[in-house]
């Protein structure tokens, strides 16, 4: 059967605040590891007000630490805002802790705006050095050989696994060439799904990690008892991906009963586009969606994107994904 997995995106809303929103992830992690799920990541982010993940190791380990087995990684660090070393000292020291169950995705956006890039004290073209970062970090990953002289303890032997993550063709070649699991952001990014997909798997190259291609992508999904209801908690969703457009950053709101009467026409085209791959229903239709996608991507693994609002309505919806996917 097709794994499942979730992208957490530890949301701050009108009712939480940033400790209420990462220990609502934990707590998520938890249930999901008993419904079945295989990965929960949490993703980068800064300079959002709605969003808690910015310093993502640390949010990793606070959910790895109240889980047992499910995998716990990033979805992803984006590597151009740190150095590499740093990088693999953390995710050794997670790998350390928790064995066996940390992943790192790699992605080569800032996942910020410019201001905090400058913050970062980082140069805007440290993504035009992304695939030799890569390549630097699983250097540290792996055993230190005799002649090293700059070692990342505790990381050095750890191997942890690192997958690409893309929206584009870009990550995908590069995946490919370094034989590396890749996961795609058809959840906000579908438009080059099939192509990228189909440029990873015939480019593909083994390596040490893989052996031949594995591929994610991501979708989201709303489910509750009823088409009517799931359709009025993904308001919530439209309204952040609104707000975005139209530069409003702020916390995480309610659903309303007609997104109609929030957004106006153009961040509704902009929003449907960006969300095209989406499914909000009872655990009918997302079982039938879910079979569509995987027929249609191929994909080994499906990562889950459920943006509630209230965390039982949450929870539920993730429930329910996992039932109609068993079924």
């Amino acid at each position: 059967m097709t794994a499942l997995s979730i992208l957490e995106l530890v949301r701050v809303t009108q009712d939480t605040d940033a400790g209420m929103a990462i220990n609502n992830a934990r707590d998520l992690a938890a249930h999901a590891e008993q419904w079945g799920y295989k990965r929960i990541w949490v993703a980068e982010h800064h300079n959002m007000a709605g969003i808690a993940s910015a310093a993502t190791s640390i949010v990793i380990a606070h959910i790895a630490g109240g889980t047992k087995t499910i995998r716990v990684g990033a979805g992803g660090i984006m590597l151009p805002n740190h150095a590499p070393y740093i990088i693999a000292e953390q995710f050794g020291t997670l790998e350390r802790l928790y064995p066996g169950r940390i992943d790192l995705g790699l992605g080569r956006a800032p996942g910020t705006d410019q201001i905090a890039v400058r913050a970062m004290r980082r140069p805007p073209e440290a993504s035009d050095r992304f695939p030799q970062d890569v390549q630097e970090l699983q250097a540290f990953l792996a055993p230190a050989g005799p002649e090293q002289r700059i070692i990342a303890v505790p990381a050095a032997g750890t191997n942890v696994p690192l997958w690409i993550l893309g929206s584009s063709n870009f990550g995908a070649a590069l995946a490919a060439e370094l034989g590396l699991p890749y996961a795609f952001a058809s959840h906000f990014a579908p438009d080059m799904l099939l192509p990228a997909l189909d440029i990873y798997r015939s480019r593909f190259k083994p390596s040490a990690q893989l052996d031949r291609p594995y591929a994610m992508a991501g979708i989201n999904i709303i489910a509750a008892d009823t088409d009517k209801e799931a359709k009025r908690l993904a308001t919530t969703q439209q309204m952040s991906f609104a707000d975005l457009f139209a530069g409003r950053r702020g916390l995480s709101k309610p659903p309303i009963d007609d997104i109609e009467t929030y957004w106006s026409p153009t961040e509704r085209a902009q929003a449907q586009r960006m969300l095209a791959r989406s499914v909000f229903g009872s655990p009918d239709t997302v079982r039938a969606a879910l079979q569509a996608f995987i027929a249609e991507t191929g994909v080994d693994e499906v990562m889950i994107v459920s943006d509630v609002y209230d965390h039982q309505a949450r929870l539920r919806s993730i429930e329910l994904i996992a039932e109609a996917m068993k079924r």
